[in-house]
């Protein structure tokens, strides 16, 4: 059964810890930070209890009596009936108890903590594994920075500035975001002009991020990409992303869908455009979250167009393209000295639905051709390469799918064959020309 972490005030509350060895130190050392008022009874009481600070020490056998007036009690010796005895006079009485060892009698359990000032990260199995919530603490104590602490102690200090300098809700919940965004990025404490662009940039209109999400797993994203999304006030994203980067968006953060994927229902990109520009104006930092890179065949430069005509403030952070990711992910290199010298990306369906008209002209070029939203029109494609000059032996493949690409290979005049042998669907990269016909395999 998953237990829910409550976070609860433990400042001068009065904590009853019965047993006086090893393991009662161990809780002692972990409740001490948080305040309250701990005291020990056993009848015998180790050198590392007594040499903790705050205590109040009974050296005494455990009397029930000793319950009245407390909050929580850990029963902490080493005899478990003794702890059983003590957990259901606990109980009884309505105090809160931890018996070492022994979930079933327990209302409240030990998390594995990781602090750092006024942040308690609190890690708990449900008491299934004990070592497991010690691995996750470590994993996540190692990606924490070890000035955590004094950020968040400076971003507390700025608070009372904020309250009187941004109005709503709102707003300064978007202050913050992005106090704490520069702060983690450059270091505090801030620069006074730093500072006050925050902190107008949250009173005025919002602005728009054209944030490439990469090809695939939700880690190919930039890193700055993820502290834009992770402090945003809305995202706007497309079809065929990971789930994990809605996560990744604060609790907060209105979470836009606009599909864009063929043969499916979605948003126009003028309702795009629109929804990017009513959001940034409702002063909101808002994410426009797109496979891939915005601006390769990502109608990116349409959005900033419009955005730029609006007034809008926005920026453009790049992605990892699917032109060079899909076919590199199934160890196809897109260029390779001796093999190919260049590289053309070219969408198989134009804004008039047709396939691309200067097909003639880049059958002649050489290099590598990769064709991007072009499945459904392969084998015309295959066609008119071969017409235009191509020869039919030359390698090809289509690689279909994400996290786990699939990746057909053939001579250019049988390829189509062979992808509707193998069932492929869209999403699909087409490449063809030399490096088509390789296939690297990573270690």
């Amino acid at each position: 059964m998953a237990y829910f972490p409550f976070f609860m005030d433990l400042e001068g509350r009065e904590g009853l810890i019965v047993g006086g060895g090893t393991v009662a130190a161990r809780k002692v050392r972990a409740l001490l930070p948080y305040g309250p008022r701990l005291t020990v009874a056993a009848p015998e009481i180790s050198p590392e209890l007594e040499a903790l600070p705050g205590l109040t020490l009974l050296r005494r056998a455990f009397e029930p009596a000793m319950l009245e007036g407390r909050f929580f009690a850990v029963a902490a010796t080493d005899d478990r009936e003794a702890n059983r005895e003590v957990a259901a006079l606990c109980r009884a009485r309505g105090v809160l108890v931890n018996a070492v060892d022994d979930r079933e009698h327990c209302t409240f359990l030990f998390p594995a903590l990781v602090k750092r000032g006024d942040l308690t990260v609190g890690v708990s199995t449900g008491g299934t594994s004990p070592s497991a919530a010690v691995w996750v603490k470590k994993r996540i104590a190692q990606g924490l920075p070890e000035n955590l602490g004094d950020l968040l102690a400076y971003l507390g200090s700025l608070r009372p500035m904020v309250r009187a300098r941004v109005p709503g809700s709102e707003a300064r919940g978007a202050a913050f975001s992005r106090l704490f965004a520069a702060c983690l990025e450059g270091g505090f404490p801030l620069e006074p002009g730093a500072l006050e662009d925050i902190l107008e940039g949250a009173r005025g209109p919002g602005k728009v991020f054209l944030v490439g999400a990469g090809c695939g797993a939700a880690d190919l994203i930039t890193v700055r990409g993820l502290r834009l999304l992770e402090s945003c006030g809305a995202v706007v994203y497309d079809d065929l992303l990971d789930p994990a980067f809605l996560a990744a968006a604060p609790e907060g953060a209105e979470r836009i869908y606009v599909g864009k994927r063929l043969g499916r229902p979605s948003a126009s990109q003028e309702e795009i455009n629109a929804l990017l520009i009513a959001k940034a104006r409702e002063g909101k930092r808002v994410v426009r979250l797109k496979g891939g890179d915005p601006f390769v065949f990502g109608r990116g430069g349409e959005e900033a167009l419009a955005l730029q005509a609006a007034g809008v403030a926005w920026e453009y952070v790049p992605g990892v393209t699917s032109a060079v990711a899909v076919p590199g992910g199934a160890g196809i290199p897109v260029t390779h000295r001796g093999v190919s010298r260049s590289l053309h990306v070219v969408t198989a369906r134009t804004a008039e639905g047709g396939p691309p008209p200067e097909l003639e002209r880049l059958a002649a070029l050489g290099g590598t051709l990769v064709f991007l939203m072009g499945l459904s029109r392969l084998e015309e494609l295959a066609r008119r390469l071969t017409e235009a000059g191509l020869p039919a032996s030359t390698p090809a493949a289509v690689i279909s799918g994400k996290n786990a690409p699939r990746a057909v290979r053939g001579a250019l005049g049988e390829i189509a064959e062979r992808v509707r042998e193998a069932g492929l669907e869209a999403p699909a990269v087409i490449v063809v020309g030399g490096t088509a016909g390789m296939c690297l395999h990573e270690e």
